[in-house]
């Protein structure tokens, strides 16, 4: 019973839509409308501006931290599922992110919920996974292509140097490394096609 409740926690906590609420309640625009009409940061940027999509990013990334520092709370550490729980709770989040109830279940790509979890489950293979992100972005301007390479190279990193003796982690990395370029199926046509807009520091003007 402990862990359902802190699934469901976890699901409502990854349902928060910070992108839908900020746009709407500081700027009276619904970003799903506008540029990409996708609910993240990089189209908080592209419509709204730099400020409020930092705003969104940081929240976005609590929501995938929180979950994972309260589960302590309902499931003790020293529980031998307890890594198994971690990803529970953790998918139970990113959902949450991508279909959340509080906005009909229209919500983001789960990015930047997912670095989160990646702070809270994986912290040594962290700062690498980052580094490939930030250095594809930089050298390409492309946020999905640098999402989806750091997701496809996490399990890789994970296997061959972390923590390769806890299954239910690296099973976890894998399942991301096939989950965030499902998500973007529609940017990978657009980088195909060459189609797809390069990342910018600034709102797009109208």
């Amino acid at each position: 019973m402990e862990i359902f409740i802190a699934i469901v926690l976890a699901y409502l906590i990854g349902s928060i839509p910070n992108a839908v609420w900020i746009g709407k309640v500081f700027y009276g625009k619904d970003v799903r409308k506008e540029g990409s009409n996708n609910a993240g940061t990089t189209n908080v940027i592209r419509v709204l501006g730099l400020k409020p999509g930092i705003c969104v990013l940081v929240l976005d990334l609590l929501k995938g931290v929180v979950p994972l520092v309260l589960l302590p709370f309902f499931i003790e550490k020293n529980n031998e599922y307890f890594y198994l729980h971690q990803i529970f709770v953790a998918c139970a989040t990113v959902l949450g992110h991508v279909f959340p109830i509080f906005a009909g279940f229209r919500g983001g790509k789960g990015v930047a919920t997912l670095v989160g979890v990646l702070i809270m489950l994986f912290p040594q293979v962290f700062f690498i996974v980052a580094g490939i992100f930030f250095g594809t972005l930089f050298s390409f301007r492309y946020v999905s292509l640098a999402s989806m390479c750091a997701a496809i190279l996490l399990p890789i990193l994970q296997f061959a140097f972390f923590q390769c003796d806890k299954l239910p982690l690296l099973i976890f990395a894998i399942f991301i490394a096939i989950f965030v370029p499902l998500t973007h199926i529609k940017n990978i046509k657009r980088l195909i096609r060459g189609e797809e807009p390069k990342f910018k520091f600034k709102k797009t003007e109208s």
